[in-house]
């Protein structure tokens, strides 16, 4: 088999205990990569060749191989050969950090050393560097995280795995909620609707839910909704941009009321058709509609 033949992209992610595995395949999952953290090198070929023909939906992996394999871990320099003789196309990401870098990084989530629990960090660090030498000259990027933020991070890896980036889109999720039962908790900015006219005090309006027509008509009936409503769009917009050049895949937008049926229903359904004409995948939800 050629290397024409080859359909799965890879990535091999490889690097320094503390170095920022862990996140890099976050990153990677969000750049629509299939992750596997820990795998035994000995076994990357056959894990490429399942996805290649028997999972044909996976066209990009991203394989974490680390210090943690023990003694499985000293066949990774000749599985990359391996690879690289049958022409897979793959990339070798080394992660790397200062020293005090990485002992701070350990201190601070109470963790020994992988290689050598029971030596000084220093030591340990120390002698999975000089484990590491050869490998590292194989790597195609190296990166070193002493100095990174994670929005800085992830922009480090969108600039190697760009096609990924360019097709990994954040999502912007609309909820609207019911203050009486409590904030959603993975927001990532609320606003409250309870300030305006409330259609529960319509005898005709109180059954429905700001899904009818009538019950919308009525909201946005009052100058400070539409206002209101102005400068929540304008807010998110705004925010759009800014948020995803952080890194994040996915911005929460909860719009709330008293009880969740009427005007942060109206608002989330009106805020969504506009958003319609942005680049980014919107949702909507109505968590308390029917409650």
């Amino acid at each position: 088999m050629n290397q024409l033949e080859h359909k799965v992209e890879i990535a091999i992610i490889t690097g320094l205990s503390g170095a920022g595995r862990s996140q890099a395949k976050k990153v990677m999952e969000d750049f629509g990569y299939y992750c596997l953290d820990n795998l035994p090198p000995v076994l990357i070929e056959n894990f490429i060749e399942l996805c290649e023909f028997n999972m044909e939906e996976i066209t990009r992996i991203a394989l974490v191989v680390d210090i943690r394999g023990g003694i499985f871990f000293d066949a990774l320099e000749q599985s990359l050969l391996t690879l690289r003789y049958k022409g897979y196309n793959f990339k070798l990401l080394f992660l790397e950090a200062d020293d005090p870098v990485l002992v701070k990084r350990f201190k601070e989530v109470r963790r020994s050393h992988p290689l050598d629990p029971s030596a000084p960090l220093e030591t340990a660090i120390r002698q999975e560097r000089e484990k590491l030498i050869k490998l590292r000259e194989q790597a195609d990027v190296i990166i070193d995280t002493s100095g990174l933020n994670l929005s800085q991070f992830k922009n480090q890896m969108a600039k190697v795995f760009s096609t990924a980036a360019e097709d990994s889109k954040m999502s912007v999720s609309i909820r609207s909620f019911g203050f009486k039962k409590g904030l959603p908790i993975d927001a990532d900015i609320v606003f409250d609707c309870r300030f305006l006219p409330n259609p529960f005090y319509i005898e005709d309006l109180r059954p429905r839910t700001g899904n009818d027509k009538d019950v919308q008509d009525y909201v946005m009936s009052f100058e400070e909704s539409r206002k209101y409503f102005e400068h929540i769009e304008s807010m998110v917009r705004f925010m759009l941009p800014n948020v995803e050049k952080e890194g994040r895949a996915q911005l929460v937008v909860a719009i709330g009321c008293t009880g969740g049926h009427h005007r942060s229903v109206t608002f989330a359904n009106r805020l969504y058709e506009k958003l319609q004409d942005t680049k980014y995948p919107v949702s909507v939800t109505h968590r308390d509609i029917h409650r």
